[in-house]
């Protein structure tokens, strides 16, 4: 017996398609972790020695990598950029149509 699939387009935001509260943010949120992990990857380095880089223990490098962002505000996943050398660039424009 086959059964029927139903398929819905994204939104291209995974947060609003599951109807999670602050989809925007958690989306922002989920690409800045992304950027942190790579740069911890670039440079080859262990949780712990990431940790130490930024100034937090390694559960918290554990919980950022795997994505549980619970407690990383904006500005603090902002601030763990810079210390991998990257500039933050916050741009403000009319939404497209």
């Amino acid at each position: 017996m086959t059964q029927k699939i139903d398929i819905k387009t994204s939104s291209g935001n995974v947060f609003a398609d599951l109807d999670l509260p602050n989809p925007d943010e958690l989306l922002v949120k989920a690409n800045l972790a992304k950027k942190i992990t790579n740069a911890i990857q670039a440079r080859n380095m262990t949780q712990t020695e990431a940790a130490k880089l930024l100034g937090i223990e390694q559960p918290k490098v554990s919980a950022l990598i795997r994505g549980r962002l619970t407690g990383f505000s904006l500005e603090r996943l902002f601030r763990y950029l810079n210390t991998f050398d990257n500039d933050i660039e916050i741009t403000v424009k009319p939404k497209s149509k």
